[in-house]
């Protein structure tokens, strides 16, 4: 059935049971594509039958969809043409999310979860005001997005004008990454197995299947009585009826035909209407639903009968030495108490979680308040320990700037996959944090460079309890331990300086290069490979490494004064980053040697490997030690690395 479909209307010429069968042929595929690749498999397999009926129903892209998050549209990109899955999330490959230049029917391609709604409130309000009545505008919003609270802000308009064709799907499977938390998942909770929707639906149906096919015929027919009489009695109606929009559920969001006949139902009101559609992460694999920690929501390669990884790197994440340092300091730190926005295992505060329950909070996809409520926490007392995505802190720059750092909170902000992530393309790349959090007055920023320097630096942090603090560090494994030679009085790192191997006399500013590598947390090993090379044709360079690199240093610049060149490497945007701070703090101080600045380019970094994107920014040790000689020998010594 799928080598049908090459466009979203050949689904019109389907019957339901050949649907049905598309179903399973799409399951079958995704299993066995999305195992050689790795990617988000559990949400896929959780959307199958709802998205076929998204786009019978709707037309495609003149009835935009919007997808709260991106990674559950695999399903999409096949029934809208795209069905080589070889390179997924590979360079030249599809990208894991929507992507526009892919396809026409991909609208919003950054998957920062509960923007949907804003984003439909929007386009619909468009379509009205341009006279396009006879377009539709879907939003496809997870019930974790429910936690976020821009979905309410978005709710809050969308019923403040009804005159509109806007359908909002709620896909609830009771999860964002891992099981939903707060209020509403509670209530969705009880619609969903406490009593209700489930036990009803399934014990009807049981009881029509005993009378054969003229059971399940009376059992299709009294499907929609069925789902008003669960709807009534779970207090659904009630609760957007107050919000004073239309409601059509609970609808099993596995059950094609019920799927198609609510959708048509909300498309048939001419104003807004949500459907509350039940569906279960994984659905169809059991390795996937019997997984309760994640149920296969972002996998590696896999063996597809059994869902056991091809191959596990024995190497330490940081993720790990954190969530191990994390336990430790909790053990000597009475006060200190985790946050995490729906994240808990990705970013290592499960350990902590589990060590010390009542003292760490999942707030939900909810980033601002997770930072506002760490202000709130601070000043009770306690030293809260923020943990999310480096992406995702972009959401809560207000909180950070105006709830802690002008209040002089003690809150430490740890940001996983920093700098450049890879595969998951421009909305999940880390390389916006260190050129926007130092502009907060106050704040403290390390990037560690191997295990000892994170458990360090997160211990160094732990206990300022006047200003933010921030440490970051990159996805995937550590690496071998990177010793210094010495360390400065002000805590710099000094790893490398030509022929010396011990501290002079005097101290560090004695050390005389040709070029001065500071290197940004792993940035430090590729400084260390570029040394070695312009070694071997005559030039001689000092690596530090600063691990607090805001403020910068007073030795980072005496440093600076007695080497020809500085070149600072760092795997965030080099706009604004900090080899221009650097630069800024040598100026002021009189000093005038030349910088060099090394650093992502200053736009969006499409889906590649680590290794593509680094050699795409030049940030590889060949490259490096090639510029920085051509500067050393031609005596072309800049003062900012050109655009």
């Amino acid at each position: 059935m799928l080598e049908r479909i090459t466009g979203p209307r050949d689904l019109d010429a389907l019957s339901l049971e050949e649907c049905v069968e598309l179903a399973a042929d799409i399951r079958e595929f995704l299993i066995a594509e999305v195992s050689k690749t790795g990617g988000h498999l559990g949400p896929n397999l959780g959307v199958v039958e709802l998205t076929i009926a998204l786009h019978r129903v709707f037309e495609s892209p003149n009835d935009p969809i919007v997808w709260d998050t991106g990674h559950q549209s695999y399903v999409h990109k096949l029934l809208t043409g795209r069905k080589d899955f070889t390179d997924l999330r590979k360079r030249g490959g599809l990208a894991g999310y929507p992507q526009r230049s892919e396809s026409e029917h991909d609208v919003v391609e950054s998957s920062h979860a509960s923007s949907s709604l804003s984003w439909a409130d929007g386009i619909s309000r468009a379509f009205s005001a341009t006279g396009k009545q006879d377009r539709h505008v879907v939003a496809v919003v997870g019930d974790g997005a429910l936690t976020g609270g821009m979905t309410w802000e978005a709710l809050n308009n969308i019923t403040d004008d009804n005159d509109r064709n806007l359908i909002i799907v709620m896909n609830d499977n009771g999860r964002s990454y891992a099981p939903t938390i707060g209020g509403m998942a509670r209530f969705l909770n009880g619609v969903r197995v406490t009593g209700g929707y489930r036990d009803l639906q399934e014990g009807s149906e049981r009881l029509f299947n005993n009378f054969g096919t003229a059971g399940r015929t009376v059992y299709r027919a009294a499907r929609g009585a069925l789902r008003g009489f669960v709807s009534r009695a779970s207090g659904n109606q009630d609760l957007y009826a107050n919000l004073d929009i239309k409601y059509v559920g609970p609808v099993d969001g596995h059950d094609l035909a019920a799927v198609e006949t609510a959708l048509k139902q909300a498309k048939g009101y001419g104003r807004p209407a949500l459907v509350h559609v039940i569906t279960e992460k994984g659905r169809g694999y059991a390795p996937a639903v019997n997984d309760e920690a994640d149920q296969f929501h972002a996998i590696g390669q896999i063996d597809p009968g059994s869902g056991v990884p091809l191959s596990k790197s024995s190497e330490r994440s940081w993720t790990s030495v954190f969530r191990e340092e994390i336990v430790a300091l909790a053990h000597t730190h009475p006060k200190l108490v985790g946050i995490t926005g729906a994240m808990l295992r990705p970013t290592g505060l499960d350990g902590f979680a589990e060590a010390f329950p009542q003292r760490v909070y999942d707030v939900g996809i909810a980033e601002q308040h997770a930072v506002t409520t760490a202000a709130g926490l601070a000043y009770g007392g306690l030293h809260p320990v923020v943990a999310i995505y480096a992406t995702f802190m972009n959401r809560a720059f207000d909180q950070l700037l105006m709830d802690v750092a002008l209040h002089n909170a003690g809150v430490t902000l740890v940001l996983d996959r920093a700098g450049i992530t890879g595969p998951d393309g421009a909305s999940h790349n880390g390389v916006w944090d260190l050129a926007m959090l130092q502009i907060v007055p106050g704040i403290r920023i390390a990037a560690p460079r191997d295990e000892a320097t994170l458990r360090e630096t997160l211990g160094e942090a732990v206990l300022v309890d006047n200003a933010p603090t921030a440490i970051r560090y990159p996805k995937g494994a550590v690496g071998e331990p990177l010793p210094q030679l010495w360390r400065t009085a002000d805590g710099v790192d000094v790893l490398h300086a030509g022929a010396a191997t011990s501290q002079p006399a005097g101290g560090a500013v004695d050390v005389h290069e040709d070029v001065l590598f500071v290197a940004v947390g792993p940035m430090t090993r590729i400084a260390l490979e570029a040394a070695a090379l312009l070694a071997e044709q005559g030039i001689t360079a000092t690596v530090v490494d600063p691990r607090w690199v805001i403020p910068v240093a007073k030795s980072v610049v005496a440093l600076a004064a007695t080497h020809r060149l500085v070149v600072s490497i760092e795997d965030g945007l080099r706009v604004g980053g900090v080899g221009t701070t650097i630069r800024q703090e040598m100026r002021e101080a009189g000093v005038d040697t030349g910088v060099s600045e090394l650093g992502t380019p200053y736009e969006f970094l499409e889906h590649a490997t680590r290794e593509e994107l680094l050699e795409d920014a030049g940030l590889t040790a060949p490259q490096i030690a090639a510029e920085v000689a051509e500067q050393v020998r031609g005596e072309r010594v800049p003062t900012a690395r050109p655009e």
